[in-house]
């Protein structure tokens, strides 16, 4: 019976644990032809870079429309705006600058010590 519960516990952790996309696109990181096709299948490309700047122009460009529609929030009067108004427009400020910000990886004071403390024991 113990034997049993081990082999689950060790199989659900394996599955929850291990990341499902390890690889998300090729190693050299350039978007491939057959990535592309299965996107839109009438684009055929030699060279996929092209695709990739392509992206990163729309990234871009997506981007500066938010900053615009930043600016324009803040340029707004609100003070003849309703309770429920404001409350969408702060809501969608904050989902406008998680958008931006893109996420990170965040470490508290305890966290950095202990970092710290565990590199000079071990160094």
């Amino acid at each position: 019976m113990k034997k049993i519960v081990f082999y689950i516990t060790t199989a659900l952790l394996t599955i929850f644990l291990f990341p499902a996309q390890a690889v998300a696109g090729s190693e050299d990181g350039q978007v491939t032809d057959a990535a592309i096709e299965m996107i839109d299948p009438s684009i055929k490309t030699a060279d996929p870079s092209i695709k990739l700047m392509d992206a990163e122009e729309a990234l871009n460009a997506e981007s500066e429309a938010l900053i615009d529609r930043l600016e324009e929030i803040n340029e707004m009067d609100k003070s003849d705006l309703t309770r429920s108004e404001k409350r969408e427009l702060r809501n969608e400020v904050r989902e406008i600058d998680k958008a931006l910000s893109g996420g990170g990886v965040y470490l508290s004071v305890g966290a950095l010590i202990l970092v710290i403390v565990l590199l000079v024991l071990l160094l």
